[in-house]
């Protein structure tokens, strides 16, 4: 697969100042694809970097412009502290119609993960998240999705398609088997009968207050997500002015960037998407540079990775056994001896010879301790029925 012919190089103007000495910008520490330097030989990357240009199915108009406005700010702050090989393959050209843009961006991220490539992805606006959820779909594949946003783009009607409500088609479970979480919905902006409806699919979304009072609760979500799909209006309007219909509440800017870094220190995570930046209606480049400084603590967290696995590194976890009196049913964790992460074992309701392993954190073990179920074992449990 060429991916010169699905991308337009990267071509910015040169910064009027740097912020740091040269041998430390991000931009002099990554391969850049130009008219002059094509894409070549992928599989030689750990990151790619692709911008979509792409705003026909969102009333956020402009936000279009945010993939190159972010790599401005992006390439000014300092390279990763991991030497990563990272390629910014430029931006996605833009498709006759919406749909040849998610079909392009389906291929590029299914090229990526084929060559164990991360895929960075830039927007543009968030029902580009469909583009990715096509590379799930056409491998028949299950996707663990989480969004950060302060409503849930989802409306009962699998044929309606757009950034506020790109999820009909995602989680329906008519397509393959999805589990879904949403950080940081705002009640106001956000329908209780439609809430009740995600929760009847034993999905979950997490209101900011109760996520603003304890932020490493979410540490376990995203250490289990495939795809984080971030729009930039879960960020209050004070950080982050650049979106047609911001908030006065939301995410502060140092929050975002600490769920970036989780997301990024998931053993799972395979794709991450940042969207709805809109530098027309931004103001002193406020939220493109926070998107940029996102990024740079999603790459923090890259850089702290450590691969565990409960079910194939036993010797390396600590197992607690917790008995519920009563049910005569026990419910396993293993603690990490290395990280002190948690997990919780659940069986798989249809067949009782198998186990799944979730994430969860040391909260959970002590309600159990208490003799009351945790919430993410009841979840998981009763959507494999």
């Amino acid at each position: 697969m060429d991916l010169n012919y699905y991308f337009d190089p990267v071509s910015l103007d040169k910064p009027d100042f740097e912020l740091l000495p040269s041998r430390s910008l991000f931009s002099r520490n990554i391969h850049i694809h130009t008219p002059d330097t094509p894409i070549n030989d992928i599989n030689n990357y750990d990151i790619a970097i692709l911008g979509v240009r792409e705003d026909r199915n969102s009333p956020n108009k402009g936000c279009s412009e945010g993939p190159d406005k972010i790599r401005t700010w992006l390439y000014q702050l300092s390279k990763p502290k991991k030497k990563f090989k990272i390629i910014d393959l430029g931006n996605i050209k833009k498709g006759e119609n919406v749909e040849d843009t998610y079909f392009a961006l389906r291929d590029v991220v299914s090229e990526l993960l084929n060559q164990n490539v991360f895929p960075l992805v830039i927007g543009g606006s968030q029902d580009l998240t469909y583009g990715i959820f096509n590379v799930y779909k056409e491998n028949n594949t299950f996707l663990n999705l989480v969004t950060i946003d302060s409503r849930i783009d989802w409306k009962d009607d699998p044929e309606l398609i757009s950034s506020q409500y790109y999820l009909n088609k995602i989680i329906s479970g008519k397509e393959i088997y999805v589990q879904y979480n949403n950080i940081g919905h705002q009640v106001y902006l956000t329908d209780d009968k439609l809430l009740t409806e995600l929760h009847q699919k034993h999905f979950n979304s997490f209101r900011v207050g109760v996520v603003r009072s304890d932020i490493t609760e979410m540490e376990p979500v995203l250490r289990d997500a495939h795809v984080v799909s971030l729009d930039i209006s879960a960020v209050r309007q004070s950080d982050s002015p650049g979106h047609f219909s911001p908030s006065p509440n939301g995410f502060y800017g140092e929050e975002i960037c600490q769920l970036a870094k989780f997301a990024g220190q998931s053993d799972n995570l395979q794709v991450f998407g940042i969207f709805e930046t809109n530098p027309v209606l931004d103001v002193n480049n406020q939220s493109s540079r926070l998107a940029a400084q996102i990024i740079w603590y999603l790459f923090e967290g890259l850089s702290q990775k450590i691969i565990e696995n409960p079910a194939k590194q036993k010797n390396r976890f600590t197992k607690y056994i917790v008995n519920l009196s009563g049910t005569g049913k026990d419910i396993v964790f293993y603690k990490s001896n290395h990280t002190e992460r948690w997990w919780l074992k659940v069986p798989v309701s249809n067949n009782s010879a198998k186990t799944e392993f979730i994430a969860c954190t040391y909260n959970d073990y002590m309600k159990a301790s208490n003799q009351e179920i945790p919430d993410r074992w009841w979840k998981t449990f009763h959507k494999q029925e």
